[in-house]
């Protein structure tokens, strides 16, 4: 049996309606719960009923009711994070009510989603959530009864003291319930006793999804809302100046007004996610989307370029400069600046042994460069929030990630106190980081505030695909020194970004080498970037992986057996101190991709791609089949080795492997954002290429390592793998290797 303390969990039991409530505070979640049943299922609910966040409720008449603190962005934890609960709580997840919860930090800690966190991390506060408020219901149970708790058993939300033939639903011991103290200490169940976890359920929300229920912040409809949107500068490196011609724009039909917004105001310490490429934009508002859209059009303004300048970052406690140069810069001219950096000295970050000697005695030496372009995120919902600012409060509605975040930045700029800031949080119709930044919610907030009215701030897919915010351009250049007998004694990583580091120094191979080098370096840029699906990761995979593929190729090995003896001598007898994965658990999810895909039986009559990387606290590894048609590359099959522990709820796990192997080909084979004199060269899905229907894999096979150790991510970890899969095999079918982005272009 696990123990867990009430103080790392309970904050608060009251009792309110002749229910039961079980405060919950999630130390260190990251995500969202889920709902099988609807709330206007359920007859003669109590009033206050949906006024309840952050709690488990269990009312007098039996409703039990689990509230979701996170946002839902389609990796399924609005299912995955209430089985949880359930499991423990020992309740037909079937009968159980879950809803969203708006953002409130008085009962929850941690409510955004990102870093594939949520189970990880939510894992012990929700299982306690749902002991803790079985043992208080076995407790009240046992004293009305005048029975020893020892003898209380608990099935499907039902209470039984078997010696007597006594039982009670949990509502009839609901109120009894909440005048028990909070245990101390609660047990909590062997995962050998599971029935919930582990077994597969439905996305909660599907139903709502396919038929096309309002679900998401673009649906929102409000009496007397007014429509607006923003025109950013044309280019990066241009700032706002002035509006030519808003008087005739405000005649247009339909437009309540035009005016210019500062989004954060001058001197404010940003955060980690106060992030935005134009900090001055002109905001159009009117009567519909059409309307709105024709000022926009017409619209005549007025930009200059900008200065450099430095912003003072607050990167999570960690203070920081950030250095904006002057210019209107070309894609051109980055590939140039990432060769100059590369031939210069960088960052030390980890050196193991003698690097240097180890290259200068070597028999042979493989250097390659890999490098790879801004990427936009092409949410497929566009960006858009709900807002009604007046004197007393702030109202806000919309999909975003970082809700907490936000709203501390949305009161500064307001000058509001948070207590009169409330957010409500619609699910997310697509992330992968580009809605962490949430400055659009206050435009919004602005835009509300100036008309006095409700307002929905609608992006356009030119809005947010040339306004950034992207996934960083990165260069690696990758050495390895081999002896007289094709040993690997060296190796060598030097890895730049614009402008942030991918470098995780302390990753595979690291540890498995005796000489080894690792170095960074940055180049400062105005163009903004943020947070991508698996950040620094879906680069460093693709970069590492391929390198790793050509090494094993020079010494003569099999692709996974070289790997393979890598991670035993991490294992058996590791260089440093310091390394971040564990080479067994690594290892696993190699032997067990190679045993589903059959490797040594058709890896000399396929065109087949490995990769494997760890990320996350969690380790993937693939195998990608493919076949060259025409000069485009046909997948036949993906097979997925995944070791994230515990995998909650199994259908879901494998939807978000799939939907990352998917996303990934694409951003591989297409995805890139070019620049032309601070112009982005693209702009909508037209000259945006993304993968097609008849391009995703024929085939994607799923296997879980089994293991009873706690869940760790499982969102990102199957997405960085799959780019140097794809490379690999590509080179296996084309003989040719690939060390630039997007691929397509060089096939």
């Amino acid at each position: 049996m696990q123990t867990q303390s009430r103080r790392s969990f309970l904050k608060a039991s009251a009792l309110s309606g002749g229910g039961f409530m079980l405060g919950i505070s999630f130390l260190s979640s990251f995500k969202p719960l889920g709902k099988p049943l609807e709330a206007t299922q359920i007859t003669n609910l109590p009033l206050d009923f949906n006024e309840i966040n952050g709690f488990v409720k269990i009312t007098a008449d039996n409703i039990i009711k689990i509230m979701s603190p996170n946002p839902e962005g389609g990796q399924g934890v609005k299912t995955s994070m209430p089985m949880i609960v359930a499991e423990e709580l020992d309740v037909d997840f079937s009968k159980i009510i879950i809803e969203q919860a708006d953002l409130d930090t008085k009962h929850f800690t941690r409510q955004f989603i990102g870093g594939s966190q949520a189970i990880h991390q939510g894992w012990q506060s929700l299982r306690t959530a749902g002991a803790t408020a079985r043992q208080m219901l076995r407790e009240a149970a046992a004293k009305t009864w005048n029975v020893p708790v020892e003898e209380i058993s608990t099935e499907l939300g039902v209470l039984y003291h078997k010696n007597s033939g006594k039982s009670a639903k949990y509502g009839d011991m609901a109120t009894a319930a909440a005048q028990i103290p909070v245990p101390k200490d609660v047990k909590l169940k062997n995962v050998k006793d599971f029935k919930i976890i582990g077994k597969s359920k439905r996305n909660v929300d599907l139903e709502k999804i396919v038929t096309g229920k309002p679900l998401f912040g673009i649906d929102t409809r409000k009496e007397g809302m007014l429509i607006a949107m923003i025109v950013h500068p044309p280019a990066m490196g241009l700032k706002f100046k002035a509006i030519q011609n808003d008087a005739a724009i405000k005649k247009m039909k339909g437009i309540k007004d035009v005016f210019h917004i500062k989004i954060f105001n001058d001197g404010y310490e940003r955060t980690f996610f106060d992030t935005n490429q134009f900090n001055e934009v002109v905001a159009i508002v009117g009567n519909s989307t059409w309307e709105v859209m024709q000022a926009k059009k017409a619209l005549k303004i007025d930009w200059q370029e900008a200065e450099a300048y430095a912003e003072n970052r607050n990167m999570m406690g960690r203070k920081t400069v950030l250095n904006i140069p002057a210019g209107l810069e070309n894609s051109a001219d980055h590939a140039t600046k990432f060769a100059e950096r590369m031939a210069q000295g960088g960052t030390v970050r980890r050196k193991d042994g003698d690097i240097e000697t180890a290259f200068k005695n070597a028999t042979k030496v493989i250097e390659r460069t890999y490098n790879v372009p801004f990427l936009a995120h092409n949410c497929m919902e566009p960006m858009n929030f709900f807002a009604h600012v007046t004197d007393e409060k702030a109202e806000l509605s919309g999909p975003l990630q970082k809700p907490e975040f936000t709203e501390q930045a949305l009161s500064a700029r307001l000058g509001m106190p948070l207590e009169k800031i409330d957010i409500k949080m619609t699910r997310l119709g697509g992330g992968f980081g580009r809605r962490s930044y949430a400055h659009w919610l206050i435009e919004a907030a602005l835009v509300s505030q100036k008309v006095k009215a409700p307002v929905k701030l609608i992006y356009t897919r030119e809005d947010d695909m040339t306004a950034g915010i992207y996934r960083p351009s990165y260069s690696a250049k990758y050495r390895a020194a081999l002896d007289v007998n094709n040993n690997l004694i060296g190796f060598h990583v030097k890895v730049g970004g614009m402008p942030q580091s991918p470098l995780a120094a302390n990753r595979f191979p690291a540890g498995a080498i005796d000489n080894y080098l690792a170095e960074d370096f940055m180049i400062d840029t105005n163009i903004t970037v943020g947070s991508y699906r698996a950040p620094h990761s879906n680069f460093m995979a693709a970069a590492e992986q391929s390198f790793l593929d050509e090494i094993a190729e020079a010494v003569g090995k099999d692709p996974i057996t070289f790997r393979l003896d890598l991670l035993k001598r991490a294992k058996e007898n590791p260089v440093g101190k310091n390394n971040d994965y564990e080479p067994e658990r690594f290892a696993k999810v190699l032997e067990l991709v190679k045993e589903k895909s059959n490797w040594e039986s058709i890896k000399t009559s396929k065109k087949l791609g490995f990769s494997a990387y760890f990320c996350h606290d969690s380790y993937a590894a693939h195998i990608l089949d493919l076949e060259m048609k025409e000069g485009s590359p046909i997948i036949n099959k993906v097979w997925c080795a995944i070791d994230c522990g515990i995998v909650v709820n199994p259908t879901a796990a494998k939807n978000m492997a799939e939907g990352g192997i998917v996303d990934a080909l694409g951003a591989a084979m297409y995805g890139k954002m070019s620049f032309t004199k601070g112009v982005p060269d693209v702009n909508n899905f037209h000259n945006y290429r993304m993968i097609r229907h008849n391009e995703a894999p024929k085939q994607i096979e799923i296997h879980f390592v089994e293991n009873t150790i706690d869940p760790t991510g499982m969102g990102e970890p199957a997405y960085p793998p799959v780019y140097a899969a794809l490379a690999n095999a590509l080179y296996k079918a084309t003989g040719k290797r690939l060390y630039n982005q997007p691929f397509g272009e060089s096939l």
